[in-house]
């Protein structure tokens, strides 16, 4: 897929990686995305070649990546009439034999791992070991549904109005086309966390990815129809927020990742049209280091939930709190493993920590981290642009004595930076933790896991791991996901997933219609007698405790 200073490509761990710092005086020659490679996934954009062109970056080198076509207001209507007139047939067969696709396409992402975790890495600059995770992540995802979609989807007996008389069923129906609007930090992963259950659903999908990671996002296209989903089932539109807007003004459901700003206006315009919205957005999210921790396990799991994808991850945590009586001896782990860590920009796995994805990004870790200097915090790690690895690298930080009116004491930094707070006890940690506007993920260390439960169970976030950083509550993908207070609504994975894609369709039978057995032949009495029977029916119901 890829070549290496002009010479023929080479695959993950046969020598593909970058040998030390970027030339600047050349960083193109250092990889480059064959024009083979590109061209195809290109062609899957729904344009009409009439919005431009879209240029991508290395985030190793800041050197040209990929261009590809974008496409227009028009063309993102254009696709979601081509989804919707597919996707009735698609609804048609059984949810067994969607999951069955669906099955095949994880698969095949497991199988073809080499060339999507070059795309991943390519586009967002993050370390191979990183972009395993999405690989791994819409494998666990695609086995899921595909085994438990149709017990989600099956028809439910509820009870009826009337013992015996009243049988009543629940159908789950596809609600038409879902959009799903992706960000740049898990190209794979976010592309695809609500597609693949949409899909199992009787769903179609338009999927707009960021235009930074779109060609990701085309790879998964292809596997997907060669795994055999029906053509215009799944949909890419490229492009920036406009096209976004689009889609959200045409879907049936829309599905957004993404900051709270604007996960704001995907609300309200959803709110407008009157469609389901499922959002993730922002976090600030704490890890809790209890008195009776042991603090090297700690350390170590909290070096991967700080630093996984240069922090780049909505689960990523950016705080933490240290019970008094470890607190030294934490960091006294902490800092060295934080210090050790190998920041690289090679396809294979020779490298902890990847480059930051954009300027943007940097430009606004680096602010967060003068300010926090300016009003006082100290640098125990890190705290510098490393430009001598590449333009966007920044070394895992670690902060202390950060004061409350600092930036990144209560903004989502989305970097490699992460403050540190002490607490007198665990009362003072669940106050500590739940003191931010967000509310999406956290983390509770202890050697008592039935206080780390208790501690879960105060702390006001969507997923609490107990000794784990974010990965035990998010690989659980039979369980929900999703953010209290301004990190989001609704839920993705398991059944909360799946149904947030679907409308609840409630059909009732009146049985006895023939006999004259009926409510309305019993209404048509006239009088008072209804009103007995139907008195005396309720308080037999009560006193044999029936639903």
């Amino acid at each position: 897929m890829t070549s290496s200073s002009g010479t023929p490509g080479t695959g993950p761990g046969e020598g593909a990686a970058l040998d030390g710092p970027i030339d600047p005086e050349n960083p193109a020659a250092t990889y480059v995305l064959e024009p083979e490679v590109v061209a195809p996934l290109a062609q899957r954009v729904v344009t009409g070649n009439e919005a431009g062109m879209h240029r991508s970056v290395l985030p190793f080198t800041g050197a040209p990546l990929a261009a590809f076509p974008v496409s227009s207001v028009e063309d993102v209507a254009r696709a979601v009439d081509r989804a919707r007139a597919s996707q009735p047939a698609w609804a048609a067969r059984s949810v067994r034999e969607r999951a069955a696709v669906l099955r095949r396409f994880g698969e095949l992402v497991l199988a073809r791992q080499s060339d999507g975790l070059d795309l991943i890495q390519m586009e967002s600059g993050k370390s191979r070991r990183s972009a395993f995770e999405e690989v791994a992540d819409v494998a666990i995802l695609t086995r899921h549904y595909a085994r438990r979609g149709p017990r989600y989807l099956a028809d439910r007996r509820a009870p009826g109005m009337l013992p015996v008389l009243t049988g009543t069923r629940v159908h789950r129906r596809p609600v038409g086309v879902v959009g799903v609007i992706a960000p740049w930090n898990y190209p794979l992963t976010l592309a695809f966390a609500e597609a693949v259950p949409a899909l199992v659903a009787g769903n179609a999908v338009v999927l707009k990815p960021d235009p930074q990671t779109t060609l990701t996002a085309l790879w998964g296209a292809e596997l997907l129809e060669e795994a055999g989903l029906p053509a215009d089932l799944f949909l890419v539109v490229a492009g920036g927020g406009d096209v976004g807007a689009a889609v959200t003004d045409h879907v049936d459901h829309i599905a957004f990742t993404g900051s709270t700003a604007t996960g704001r206006k995907v609300a309200a315009r959803a709110g407008e049209r009157l469609i389901g919205a499922t959002l993730e957005l922002g976090g600030k999210n704490p890890l809790y280091v209890a008195a009776d921790a042991d603090v090297r396990a700690a350390a170590r799991g909290a070096v991967r939930a700080c630093f996984s994808n240069s922090g780049q991850l909505c689960v990523s945590i950016e705080r933490i709190v240290l019970h008094e009586d470890v607190a030294d001896a934490f960091l006294d782990e902490f800092v060295p493993l934080v210090r050790e860590m190998r920041l690289g920009a090679g396809l294979d796995y020779s490298a902890d920590m990847g480059s930051l994805t954009s300027q943007a990004q940097l430009d606004r870790v680096v602010a967060h981290v003068e300010d926090a200097i300016a009003r006082g915090a100290r640098v125990l790690a890190g705290g510098v642009h490393r430009a001598d690895i590449g333009p966007w690298f920044y070394a895992p930080t670690v902060l202390d004595d950060v004061p409350d009116d600092a930036a990144c004491a209560r903004e989502e930094t989305f970097g490699p930076v992460v403050s540190v707070r002490r607490v007198a006890s665990d009362d003072e940690a669940v106050r500590v933790m739940n003191d931010s506007e967000f509310g999406l993920n956290a983390s509770v260390w202890t050697r008592d896991v039935a206080r780390g439960r208790r501690i879960a169970a105060r702390v006001e976030a969507g997923t609490v791991n107990v000794n784990d950083g974010y990965s035990a509550a998010w690989g659980s993908v039979g369980a929900p996901m999703g953010g209290f207070k301004a990190s989001g609504l609704g839920r993705r994975h398991g059944r909360e997933g799946i149904e947030a894609l679907t409308e609840a369709q409630t059909i009732s039978v009146q049985r006895g219609a023939n006999q004259g057995l009926t409510l309305d032949t019993l209404y048509g009495i006239g009088g008072e007698l209804p009103s007995k029977v139907l008195t005396t029916a309720l308080d037999a119901m009560r006193r044999l405790r029936l639903p």
